[in-house]
């Protein structure tokens, strides 16, 4: 499990739009948002390059924190 927390999700639509370019990432098998605190959790059944988080993150139009 890798956890991160996301910047800038306001609403179920911003939780949505994460969650679905993650979702195209090889290896995820689930990803939970907490919306209040902006923490995603994504189970896979892979090591995922940060880099290509942050890049689907990005994608969605919100940030990875540092």
């Amino acid at each position: 499990m890798t956890t991160f927390r996301v910047l800038g999700m306001t609403c179920s639509h911003c939780v949505g739009f994460v969650t679905e370019e993650l979702e195209t990432l090889p290896g995820v098998e689930s990803v939970r948002v907490d919306l209040p605190t902006g923490m995603v959790a994504l189970v896979t059944d892979r090591w995922i390059d940060p880099a290509a988080i942050r890049t689907a993150v990005e994608a969605a139009g919100y940030e990875v924190e540092a």
